[in-house]
């Protein structure tokens, strides 16, 4: 948890993100839009690499599981059907002397994780006392200051629940005002009443208002999967268990959007839903943590930086539910949810358009409505959590120092920089013959300006993993030196061998045959 302990990490990621090209507020010239951003010319590559990963690992990788990509409007009654148009909201709370607006659950968890970070200071400080002797679990167990606040959170937790299964919006506020949560802004402690907040956004379709029918931008993108369902299974003649994935833009209302690109109002999701036999759920719920665990510590963004959280509070549609968390610059939070949705959502839509979801199983001759494991990440936290792991401020040996991304080879948005040493002798020309080769294999880029302490310096704060340098003794004997960003080590290499050694460099095929 060292990375956060800097507490302005978050601003200076923000700040280098823009700096350099990954992230700019939507629509600057007019002094931006709440919660919106543009990615930049890194950004989208970044973006791209990302979504790529998770597409290869998910699809290409599982012959029972394909791809579709549905459209971003949908029928009306859909939303109806999948519960959004009644049960998606967020319970609201609003401070009279800020005047700002709050998610009350939201502020409730936070209230926990301070808890939780004073059990983990404490579980700290004896790991450093102990040394290799400490035993966490026996700690944890036996700690009369970490069982005080376990019993809290556990208190908290078993209340907040019951108010948010109930909707008990009035003990709600009540657990809020007990437990002394104040307005992070102002610290004031004046809350209005709890209410709830639909967040789905809506618009007209149609050219006159008058006879315009009401729709929905969707809010997830699992509806397009459940909606294609059987279009999917017969045209592809899938037999059970079989997934579908997408990847695409959705879009909440949020409350109060906030920490960057971590909650936007839009943004995009790569899901898939597994469909199974009823009564297998849990034994592929299990699977999917295991392999969804698996893809994000392939990365070698940290152990650590990962843990599961089991939700207390299901949604209406599940039997099981947990967050794949990461430790993120604000503390550990969502990263990815893998939820048991069982047979609601098929089920829902048969119900509301008439039409038979089932699938007809030859081994036991009956048909059934399939249950569903769901796997669900965003790609924006997905972009910050590699942001965020890979930003580093280094002093070095001779004292300078140097800002990094290290971000993961197979994910940097430039995968090698060429630089001519000086930008004369015929070595220009040479960098550009290597580029040019380069380009049919990775997405590099030549960088000529400055001198070449400087160029390193910027490759390595856009995150570039390899610099190509290009100088006299390449037009002797053919030599190229190749530098690599993390350890900054050097060595020389045959221009005839420079391609291959990228492109085994930042190869997907060992990630993805680790998985």
């Amino acid at each position: 948890m060292a990375k956060n302990d800097d507490q302005n990490l978050l601003k200076k990621i923000v700040s280098h993100a823009k700096e350099y090209g990954y992230v700019f507020p939507s629509s600057e010239i007019y002094d931006g839009l709440s919660a919106t951003y543009d990615y930049g010319q890194y950004g989208v590559e970044l973006k791209n690499n990302i979504r790529n990963y998770w597409w290869k690992a998910m699809v290409q990788m599982n012959e029972n599981i394909v791809g579709i990509d549905a459209a971003i409007f949908m029928h009306p009654t859909t939303w109806k059907a999948s519960g959004h148009v009644d049960a998606f909201n967020d319970p609201m709370i609003d401070n009279k002397d800020s005047k700002k607006r709050y998610r009350a659950d939201v502020l409730i968890e936070e209230h926990i994780a301070k808890i939780e970070a004073k059990i983990d200071k404490e579980v700290a400080k004896a790991a450093k006392r102990f040394g290799d002797d400490f035993d966490e679990a026996q700690f944890k167990a036996t700690n009369p200051r970490v069982l005080q606040n376990q019993e809290k959170i556990d208190a908290i937790n078993e209340r907040f629940a019951k108010d948010m299964a109930e909707e008990n919006f009035e003990d709600l506020k009540l657990l809020i005002e007990e437990l002394g949560i104040a307005d992070p802004v102002s610290g004031s402690k004046n809350w209005t009443e709890v209410r709830q907040f639909n967040l789905m956004f809506s618009t007209e379709l149609g050219s006159l208002a008058d006879g315009a029918s009401k729709i929905y931008l969707r809010p997830e993108t699992a509806q397009g999967i459940f909606v294609n369902y059987l279009n999917v299974q017969k045209t592809g003649r899938m037999k059970l268990p079989f997934g579908i994935a997408q990847t695409g833009k959705a879009f909440r209302n949020e409350i109060i959007a906030r920490q960057f690109i971590f909650r936007m109002r839009e943004f995009e999701q790569m899901e898939m839903q597994f469909f199974i036999k009823p009564g297998t759920e849990m034994e592929w719920y299990e699977n999917w943590k295991n392999k969804r665990i698996n893809w994000h510590k392939s990365l070698g963004m940290g152990e650590e930086n990962y843990r599961f959280h089991d939700h207390l509070n299901l949604a209406h549609y599940a039997n099981a539910a947990c967050d794949i968390e990461f430790n993120f610059p604000m503390g550990f939070k969502e990263l990815e949810g893998i939820h048991s949705r069982t047979d609601f959502d098929l089920k829902a839509h048969e119900e509301h358009s008439g039409k038979k979801l089932q699938f007809f199983d030859n081994e036991t001759d009956e048909s059934y409505v399939p249950y569903v494991v769901e796997t669900s990440i965003g790609l924006d936290r997905m972009f910050l959590a590699v942001l965020s792991s890979s930003y580093e401020e280094e002093t070095l040996e001779d004292g300078s120092s140097r800002t990094v991304l290290k971000i993961p080879s197979v994910l940097a948005p430039v995968k090698a920089a060429v630089l001519p040493l000086v930008n004369k002798d015929g070595l220009p020309e040479k960098a550009r013959e290597i580029l040019d080769e380069l380009k049919f294999s990775v997405n590099a880029q030549y960088d000529g300006k400055d001198a070449i302490g400087r160029r390193y310096r910027r490759q390595d704060a856009i995150g570039t993993p390899y610099c190509i340098t290009v100088d006299h003794q390449t037009l002797e004997d053919g030599t190229v030196t190749i530098r690599e960003r993390d350890s900054m080590e050097q060595k020389r290499v045959s221009i005839d061998e420079v391609v291959k050694e990228i492109e085994a460099a930042v190869d997907l095929k060992p990630l993805l045959k680790s998985l």
